[in-house]
């Protein structure tokens, strides 16, 4: 594995030019850049302070292989060589346990957390329906012309089959066991924002405090930058969902170890009868959400920030904002439909 990880690297590793050689505590480092496009099914980035261009590439090994690690055991597709992931659990669907890694688990919990701190918006547990959204999804991107709408009766059929409380979790055996024959987890709400938190906290353990992970999007943002000697912090831009428009982005903001995350309809799509349907499905009407062209998250988890996204993107204007000033530490910004916006009381002290 390590050595397939290394050969990655070699491929997709990218060095940028070097600029100001400024010391951090009193040692100098370097500006460097590396990309890798595997995991996660999309792209990541990573930019940040070493040193010299070894030191990087050691952290960036370090964080390749984390998120590699990661990547399999939360997969709902495929299967890897001794390796019991979220797959192997929902093929065990009213069968039998599962023995699993720690970080499994881990996700699992946090996943319930967040379902109870949503009010059911984020639920792990809604595999079987969104399974019926990607495969209408996939045949209507290859064939077009005969896209076409899932059943509402499928669906609905479906939904009896979503109940979080089916997955059994064992810590004491590191066992997850769904209780329902019927029922598969879904964490692509969740488990890019889990694992980038993990990971970020893990690499800033190994002394790599000055950088910005972003997966896909998804950014955290590790201490700060340094330009001219000085500490500033990181800059992470908030995408236009309106693709057609001349402004990429809707705003700039500034994040010191603070994450960024947005969910829009921008992201996976099809079209039927001229409309378009989007991936993040409404658990109430089982349906892509239809308040907003995207949300965004700030706060201090990636993880948590992954979750609220969805959420709140699945919920009214009103019941979103309700929840996002009850949280401490987080901010959102709404992109309606007509093109305007509005954000949280604190979401102007991120703005550059």
């Amino acid at each position: 594995m390590k050595v397939l990880a290394k050969r990655v690297l070699s491929i997709f590793l990218l060095w940028v030019m070097t600029i100001n050689l400024t010391a951090c505590s009193g040692t100098k480092e370097s500006r460097y850049e590396a990309s890798f496009l595997e995991l996660f099914d999309t792209v990541t980035t990573i930019v940040g302070y070493a040193e010299n261009k070894d030191e990087f590439t050691k952290y960036v090994q370090i964080i390749y292989n984390q998120l590699s690690e990661y990547h399999q055991l939360y997969n709902i597709y495929n299967d890897y060589e001794g390796i019991n992931n979220i797959k192997t659990i929902n093929d065990n669907a009213g069968i039998s346990p599962v023995k699993v890694n720690q970080k499994i688990i881990d996700l699992l919990k946090f996943s319930k957390k967040a379902y109870e701190e949503t009010n059911g918006k984020t639920n792990i547990a809604l595999g079987s329906v969104l399974s019926v959204w990607h495969d209408y999804r996939t045949r209507g991107i290859e064939d077009p012309e005969n896209a076409q709408l899932p059943p509402m009766d499928l669906l609905e059929e479906k939904l009896k089959h979503t109940d979080i409380n089916n997955i059994i979790i064992n810590e004491e055996e590191s066992t997850v066991y769904i209780q329902d024959s019927l029922m598969s987890i879904d964490v692509g709400a969740i488990a890019k924002g889990y694992a980038v938190e993990a990971v970020s906290q893990y690499i800033e353990e190994q002394g790599f405090t000055h950088a910005v992970i972003s997966v896909g999007g998804n950014v955290r943002a590790l201490g700060t930058k340094i330009i001219d000697g000085k500490e500033q912090a990181w800059s992470a831009g908030i995408q236009n969902p309106d693709s057609e428009s001349e402004n990429t982005n809707l705003y700039i903001l500034n994040l010191k170890d603070y994450s960024l995350v947005t969910s829009g309809v921008y992201q996976r799509y099809y079209t039927v009868d001229g409309k378009e349907y989007h991936h993040i499905i409404n658990p109430s009407t089982l349906m892509p959400a239809d308040y907003f062209l995207s949300v965004s998250i700030v706060c201090k988890e990636s993880g948590n920030a992954d979750a609220l996204s969805t959420a709140v993107f699945n919920m009214p204007y009103e019941d979103g904002v309700t929840l996002i000033e009850s949280l401490e530490e987080t901010e959102a910004l709404w992109v309606f439909k007509d093109g305007s916006m509005k954000y949280s009381s604190g979401f102007d002290k991120f703005i550059k």
